[in-house]
């Protein structure tokens, strides 16, 4: 009776493993839908498996693999090697999901177009490349909660400053108990920037720095400058941007 009874447990086991490492990740994504992401062409399981297209707040990839790694799952997060394909350029990262839908990306890799944040950043026509590098980063109801890394920019074209390339630019993120700072500065850019940002939990937002024009800052650039602030001594407009996202 006992023998029999523990082939009856070792087989509903066997069952029960088996349903679970073979669970379509289609219907784990109908069951668990996240109102900010939109995913489509879903195979495989999801343990391992891949998507035709993947969009989250107008961010875009293609090409979704997913590989799970499964030890993670006694911390209660569900933890993926996860790589896509942006429009251009490369994209790599472990990503977790978390009870109540938190998102978190670690080892971020990324080389993508700027075009691809045009939506999130709400700035129409945004173009140039970015490279990512990112220790952290957690979305709570798609929106940055966290945020441990930096972002380079080169070639920005803002069309309501200028048609032409703005050159380059980076910002070093890192969480704080209140919010997200990064340190903002030009790189090869066309005008002499640095100033400070910081990201509210709320999707608020500001920004302030010095700017200062360069020798060849173009017309299109320079003349806003009478907008700002007077400059300083050193020639140095104050720049003071805020909004929400």
């Amino acid at each position: 009776m006992l023998r029999t009874r523990g082939l009856v447990l070792v087989a509903l086991t066997t069952l029960l493993v088996g349903l679970v490492a073979m669970f379509p990740a289609r219907v784990a994504y109908q069951w668990a839908s996240n109102p900010f992401i939109a995913v489509s062409g879903i195979e495989g399981t999801v343990w391992s498996g891949s998507a035709v297209q993947f969009s989250t707040n107008g961010v875009y990839l293609s090409d979704l693999q997913w590989k799970i790694r499964p030890l993670r799952l006694f911390t209660g997060k569900a933890s993926y090697e996860i790589s896509g394909t942006p429009v251009s350029g490369s994209f790599d990262a472990d990503i977790s999901i978390g009870l109540g839908g938190k998102i978190t990306l670690q080892n971020v890799a990324a080389f993508v177009p700027m075009q691809m944040l045009e939506r999130a950043t709400n700035v129409a026509g945004l173009r140039g490349s970015a490279s990512l590098q990112f220790e952290r980063l957690e979305l709570v109801n798609g929106r940055p909660a966290a945020l441990d890394g930096s972002i380079d920019v080169a070639n920005l074209v803002v069309p309501m400053l200028s048609r032409g390339s703005l050159g380059g630019y980076r910002a070093d993120f890192f969480t704080q108990n209140d919010g997200i700072i990064a340190s903002v500065e030009d790189t090869d850019g066309v005008v002499d920037l640095a100033g400070r940002l910081e990201i509210g939990a709320d999707g608020s937002y500001g920004f302030l720095g010095k700017v200062k024009a360069k020798p060849n800052t173009p017309d299109s650039v320079a003349s806003q400058m009478k907008y700002l602030p007077p400059a300083d001594a050193s020639g140095q407009h104050e720049l003071r941007l805020e909004g929400t996202y």
